[in-house]
């Protein structure tokens, strides 16, 4: 056996104090929550690869018509038809949801030089850790949004175009929950700076906070460029999707290379929208930066 094995050295667990901390701080920090919602915990990753299954079908809905023939049913119909029109079977297929990146941590903390009692610290770092993940989970889901996108509505010179074309697109696709824009600074301050933002015409302004809250009936939520994953705005519906981690260990061991403890973690994630959803996902892209080449002219002067 090696000199620096761990095995037998005190080891304490703190997977259902981080899953905590991470459901919290995604709550609070997830910049695309309202398109996922809460994020699911797994304590343990059982699978590899797979995270779990969900249930789902894709037999369209029907839209039928009563009969009221009389020999439907009745007389020449009777025990052979029926007057609701064919049945359809409903089957309910298994999705497997795989985990798509993961994620780790390993920190040192020395009682000599830390400054601070080491549950108190340990305490910290866990915190500060679920809001590092937070953010990865934030560039993450960003980037799948925007791969998710069923079209890009081009570049977002024209807010209001932009948005009146998303607005036509989701009557059209009769999408029936709340949709929401994510949107970059500069698409932000354009929304602001727009003449039909006057809390009179298809905008709420929030006067106090300087800030917009819908815009052509359109949730708005600004967000850091670096989770756009190169766009300018993501169009989606609220509650399409979900996030999900699953935690293999988060522990602190003690160590023998210094007099203290070893704090460490990992684990898988993952998000999922299904199919059909991803037919309500666009994007814009960034307006394109205006010229900045000059042309320059000279005249001569000739002697006749």
């Amino acid at each position: 056996m090696a000199t620096d094995a761990n095995n037998n050295l005190p080891v304490r667990v703190y997977q259902k104090q981080f899953i905590a901390l991470m459901q919290t701080v995604f709550g609070v920090q997830s910049t695309f929550g309202p398109t996922f919602g809460a994020l699911q915990t797994i304590d343990g990753v059982q699978n590899n690869a797979i995270a779990f299954s969900v249930k789902a079908n894709d037999v369209p809905v029907a839209v039928g018509e009563y009969s009221t023939d009389k020999d439907t049913a009745f007389a020449d119909g009777t025990s052979n038809s029926n007057r609701f029109g064919k049945m359809q079977e409903v089957v309910y297929g298994d999705i497997d949801v795989p985990y798509s990146f993961g994620w780790s941590f390993n920190e040192g903390i020395d009682q000599f030089t830390v400054n601070n009692d080491l549950p108190s610290a340990v305490a910290d770092r866990l915190n500060l850790q679920a809001q590092a993940k937070t953010r990865l989970f934030n560039t993450k889901l960003g980037a799948y949004l925007v791969a998710s996108a069923a079209e890009d509505l081009g570049a977002a010179d024209d807010v209001n175009a932009i948005f009146e074309t998303a607005s036509a697109k989701y009557t059209d696709l009769e999408v029936v929950v709340p949709i929401r824009a994510y949107v970059t600074a500069d698409v932000y301050n354009a929304i602001i700076d727009h003449q039909l933002v006057s809390g009179l015409k298809g905008s709420a302004v929030n006067i106090d906070d300087n800030g917009i809250l819908r815009f052509r009936d359109i949730a708005v939520t600004k967000t850091p460029s670096k989770y756009m994953g190169g766009k300018a705005i993501i169009f989606t519906p609220d509650n399409i999707g979900r996030a999900f981690t699953g935690i293999n260990v988060v522990r602190t061991i003690q160590s023998e290379n210094f007099a203290g403890v070893a704090l460490q973690g990992a684990g898988l994630a993952g998000q999922w929208i299904s199919t059909d959803n991803k037919k309500a996902i666009f994007t814009a892209s960034a307006a394109a930066a205006p010229s900045t080449s000059t042309t320059t002219t000279t005249s001569t002067n000739a002697a006749g």
